[in-house]
């Protein structure tokens, strides 16, 4: 009940900051985009590219922004089959939970949670290693370097899913429970 409050309140949101002229910072209904989702895969295969070459060249610290946003890139692909704008991380991680704890898609819950945006400080995800390797005056980290070839599994799998959910002939629709 929670959660679908949470979500709810992402499209609400964004919707009055739409009607007031603003940019919104949530979730907006618009048209399903299959040529977009595949853009974002696309994108998502190119960052793991230049993470082998962020490797290559010693630029470890740049390697966990690169596994981050190919984790979104992912989700982005994800909110488009659906017709999702996000502008939100954090919205994007809740409608995604949303529609795997609902049965509605098939998305590793490691995905979800690499990409969440939490506000208590004992919570932590991708995106606290994101900020942590590029704000640190570190250029070589051991444990990015230690993580290197789970991270690049966990980025092809996640790939692999959205494939699966984006090129499914199944149509996905937003409840409308959350958006009316």
């Amino acid at each position: 009940m929670i959660m679908e409050k949470n979500v709810r309140d992402c499209f609400v949101n964004a919707l009055k900051e739409e009607k007031k002229g603003k940019k919104h910072k949530g979730l907006l209904k618009v048209n399903p985009n299959m040529k977009e989702a595949e853009r974002y895969v696309f994108k998502a295969k190119k960052n793991l590219e230049i993470c082998k070459f962020y490797k290559e060249k010693g630029f470890d610290y740049k390697l966990p922004e690169e596994w981050f946003y190919t984790l979104y890139y992912c989700a982005l692909a994800i909110l488009s089959k659906f017709g999702v704008e996000s502008r939100s991380q954090r919205c994007t991680a809740l409608f995604l939970r949303y529609m795997k704890d609902e049965g509605i898609i098939e998305y590793d819950n490691e995905f979800i949670h690499r990409i969440m945006v939490y506000k208590e400080k004992e919570e932590k995800s991708d995106v606290d290693e994101r900020e942590k390797s590029r704000y640190s005056s570190l250029i070589e980290i051991k444990e990015v370097e230690q993580n290197y070839e789970k991270m690049m599994g966990v980025c092809r799998e996640a790939i692999s899913q959205c494939e699966e959910i984006i090129f499914s002939d199944k149509e996905f629709k937003i409840p409308k429970n959350l958006v009316e």
